[in-house]
C-alpha cells in the first residue's frame, strides 16, 4: 500500500479554502435532511477531523453531502417532525449506527464491495437522487409556502402557482445559481457558492429582508454528548446499513478516480473505518450522517490538497468560524436552495440514463 504522504504547508491553503464552500454548503444539506440549517456547521467541524486520521486518499474532504442528507431526511421524516429537537436527536444517533456499520464493514475488510457496485445502478441513483434533491429546494427558491405532500408534489405545486412567488426570494435565488453557475465557467477554484452567500447576506441586511431566513444559529463550539434516544435504536439499524453502504459510493468513487489519476493505491476498507469514525464523530456532536464531497474534493486537489490531513484543517478553519457564525443568521433560505439546485443539478445524466435503458 502506498505510504500515508506527510503534511504540507499546502494543505493550509487548500483546508482553508474547501472551508469557505463548505461552510455555506453545510447549512443548505442540513435542511434537505430536515433539520435547523446550524446542524450542518456541527456536521463539518469534528467529522472532517476525524475522518483525517483514519483517510486512505489524500483529496477525500468529509463532511455533509446532497445524498445523504436526502436519505436521512427520507429515514427520520416517517419517525419525527423535521427541525424539532426530537428529529435533531434521531439525527445524531442516525449517525451512530451508520458510523458503527462503516466501520465494522473496514475492519471485516468488507471494503471490496467498492469494487462491485455497479455503474448503471450507481448513475440511476444518482440521477434520481439529484431530481428529488432539486424537487425539495424549488418551493424554498421561489419563496412559495407549498403544502403539505411528496417532495415532486410540493415541487409541481409551486411551480404552477406563480402568483405565491416571492419576488426577492426568486431573484436572489437566480441570481445565486448564476452566480455558482457562472463563476465555476470562470475558474474551478472561483468561490461562487461563497459569493452567493455575501450577496445573500448583504441585501437582506441593506433592504430588510422579511422573508425565510436561516435564523439562529447558537454561538459556540458543537454540544459533545451521548445524550442521544438510544431507546429508539432498533428504528435506525435498517436506515443506516442503508445509507452506510448507499453513501459510501460517493466517497469511493472520489478516491478511486484520484488514486488511478497519481497512480497510487486505495484502501476502501481504510476509507470505511475513515467514514465511519467520522460519522461516530458528528453523531456525538450534534451532527447528521456524513459522507464524502466529489465537488468539496476536487477543489481541495485543484487547490494544491496534499495529504490527508488538508481535511482536519478543514474541520479547524469550521470550528474557528463557529463562534461567530451568526453573521449568516440574515441569509435567505432562498439562497441556500439555489446553492443546492446549482450544485446538484449536474447530477442529472439523462445522455447516460437513457444509454443504460438502450442497452440494458
Amino acid at each position: 500500500m502506498t505510504a500515508p504522504r506527510r503534511f504540507s504547508p499546502a494543505d493550509i491553503v487548500a483546508g482553508f479554502s474547501v472551508a469557505l464552500i463548505l461552510i455555506p454548503q453545510s447549512l443548505a444539506y442540513a435542511e434537505i435532511a430536515g433539520l435547523p440549517p446550524y446542524i450542518g456547521l456541527f456536521a463539518a467541524a469534528v467529522p472532517p477531523i476525524a475522518a483525517a486520521f483514519f483517510a486512505s486518499s489524500p483529496y477525500l474532504q468529509t463532511g455533509p453531502v446532497a445524498m445523504t442528507a436526502l436519505l436521512t431526511f427520507g429515514a427520520l421524516a416517517p419517525l419525527a417532525t423535521p427541525e424539532t429537537s426530537e428529529y435533531i436527536k434521531l439525527a445524531a444517533l442516525l449517525a451512530v449506527v451508520v458510523g458503527v456499520v462503516r466501520v465494522a464493514f473496514g475492519l471485516l475488510r468488507s471494503g471490496v464491495i467498492a469494487y462491485f457496485m455497479s455503474q448503471p445502478v450507481l448513475v440511476g441513483f444518482t440521477s434520481a437522487a439529484a431530481i428529488l434533491i432539486c424537487s425539495s429546494q424549488l418551493p424554498v427558491a421561489l419563496g412559495a409556502p407549498a403544502p403539505d405532500g411528496g417532495l415532486l408534489e410540493r415541487a409541481w405545486w409551486s411551480i404552477t402557482h406563480p402568483g405565491d412567488w416571492e419576488t426577492a426570494a426568486v431573484v436572489l435565488a437566480i441570481v445565486s445559481v448564476l452566480v455558482v453557475i457562472g463563476g465555476r465557467r470562470i475558474h474551478k477554484l472561483f468561490p461562487g457558492v461563497l459569493v452567493a452567500v455575501l450577496i445573500g447576506v448583504g441585501f437582506s441586511d441593506l433592504v430588510g429582508y422579511d422573508g425565510v431566513t436561516v435564523g439562529d444559529i447558537p454561538a459556540g463550539l458543537p454540544p459533545f454528548g451521548v445524550d442521544l434516544p438510544w431507546g429508539d435504536l432498533g428504528m435506525l439499524i435498517v436506515p443506516g446499513i442503508v445509507i452506510a453502504l448507499v453513501g459510501f459510493a460517493e466517497p469511493a468513487a472520489i478516491a478511486r478516480v484520484f488514486a488511478a489519476q497519481d497512480r497510487e493505491r486505495w484502501d476502501p476498507d481504510r476509507e470505511f473505518i475513515s467514514q465511519g469514525v467520522a460519522n461516530l464523530a458528528s453523531g456525538f456532536s450534534g451532527g447528521f450522517p456524513v459522507g464524502g464531497s466529489f465537488s468539496r474534493s476536487s477543489i481541495n486537489k485543484l487547490a494544491g490538497g496534499r495529504s490527508r490531513w488538508s481535511g482536519a484543517v478543514t474541520g479547524v478553519v469550521v470550528l474557528a468560524f463557529l463562534p461567530v457564525a451568526g453573521i449568516l443568521e440574515p441569509l435567505p433560505r432562498a439562497v441556500l436552495g439555489a446553492i443546492v439546485i446549482a450544485a446538484v443539478a449536474r447530477l442529472v445524466r439523462p445522455d447516460q440514463v437513457l444509454g443504460i435503458f438502450r442497452f440494458s
